[in-house]
């Protein structure tokens, strides 16, 4: 039963709500301005993308799955932080992906290239 008892109080120890609220308060500010570069990263890119979206007369129904297209993209760049050819491949994958949902490959290789600065992969 000793196991069990130490069990029990590390759990408590481990999710003390006070302690817990004491970490979250030290690392608020940091997580913030991580938080605020990130969404003006997306935010710009986004902005990207609909006017690659717009120089290409893309009708406005269709900016959802273009920009879920570049979210993607910018996921593998900076969450995933591939690069490289290896970066290339993969958005020659993701460039079929929604080219077989009935995206059109030129305005996708557009983005992939004018937002993202991606030539296509080299075989």
């Amino acid at each position: 039963m000793a196991d069990m008892t130490q069990r029990i109080e590390a759990w408590d120890l481990k999710y003390d709500t006070e302690r817990v609220k004491a970490i979250l308060d030290a690392k608020r500010q940091r997580m913030l301005e991580h938080y605020v570069a990130a969404t003006v990263e997306v935010c710009e890119m986004e902005a990207q993308t609909r006017q690659v979206l717009n120089q290409a007369g893309v009708h406005t129904a269709l900016y959802v799955p273009y920009l879920d297209y570049a979210r993607q993209l910018y996921r593998l760049s900076r969450v995933r932080q591939v690069s490289g050819n290896s970066f290339a491949l993969a958005a020659q994958v993701l460039l079929d992906k929604w080219a077989a949902r009935g995206l059109n490959p030129e305005v996708l290789a557009t983005i992939r290239t004018q937002v993202f600065d991606i030539a296509a992969p080299i075989p």
